[in-house]
């Protein structure tokens, strides 16, 4: 009772003041923690950019090898390989390149009204694609669209390997930009269409005609041109044997924007 009397005969502002001073102490002892966690934290991201910097500097394309020239296989073909010859249940790969003078102008057609309708607008990243998807995904509530361009998936096919990882999709970008300035559109287009999956262990479009119609990819007809490109957005489940609902889908949707 007399502790009460006590605190009461104390005037308020002094209360407060008393009060405020505590806070502040109180605010000022946690600057050394604070200070040390930014010091580390800087001193991991320096860390992690150096050795991401160091990753990139070791798989850097030498560009001037992809301008022309034969086709390289892809980190996806090679993971296929690796992974065939653990398992020998797989269906043998097939992959076999064309040049760019042997791709006929519906599949190019195709392919770009399916996967990138803006690919020679843009300077490897379409911004206005990747607005559009973003929108409809939280629209959905759900990721259902990417948005990568032509250009991102061939960097992604050709260099990086096919694991997740949280910096995959950084150096996909830097690559892309790269590619970009050093290549020619038609190019990347030879590129893409010669390493893209069009099934289990089809790579490539001169692959994918001859398992699926027995033809040579420059006499594939304007369907079958749009079946191909139906293909792409998830090739092991949705291809011209499957014929599944999606598939039939993307191919009326594919040949009413073709026009």
């Amino acid at each position: 009772m007399a502790k009460k009397n006590t605190e009461s005969a104390i005037p308020r502002w002094k209360r407060l003041k008393t009060a405020v001073i505590e806070k502040w102490r109180a605010f000022i002892a946690l600057f050394p923690l604070v200070g040390k966690t930014v010091i580390w934290s800087t001193r991991i991201f320096i860390v992690i950019f150096l050795l991401d910097t160091g990753y990139l500097i070791g798989i850097w394309p030498e560009w001037k090898w992809y301008v022309d020239g034969p086709i390289p296989q892809s980190q996806f073909i090679q993971q296929y390989q690796r992974d065939s010859w653990q398992d020998r249940s797989r269906p043998r790969l097939r992959w076999k390149t064309v040049k760019w003078e042997d791709i006929p102008d519906n599949l190019v057609r195709a392919v770009l009204t399916a996967e990138d309708s803006h690919f020679y607008r843009h300077d490897g990243i379409d911004t206005e694609a990747f607005k559009k998807a973003m929108e409809y995904n939280w629209s959905q509530k759900r990721f259902v669209y990417g948005a990568s361009t032509i250009s991102q998936q061939t960097a992604k096919n050709l260099f990086l390997s096919p694991s997740r990882n949280p910096f995959r999709k950084w150096h996909e970008l830097v690559l892309t930009f790269a590619m970009e300035q050093n290549l020619k559109k038609s190019r990347i287009l030879t590129l893409y269409l010669n390493v893209a999956e069009f099934g289990q262990g089809v790579y490539g479009i001169e692959a994918a005609a001859q398992k699926y119609w027995g033809v040579r990819a420059k006499d594939l007809t304007k369907t079958q041109a749009i079946e191909l490109a139906a293909t792409l957005p998830a090739p092991r489940k949705h291809n011209p044997r499957t014929r599944s609902a999606f598939f039939l889908k993307q191919t009326v949707k594919i040949k009413k924007n073709m026009g």
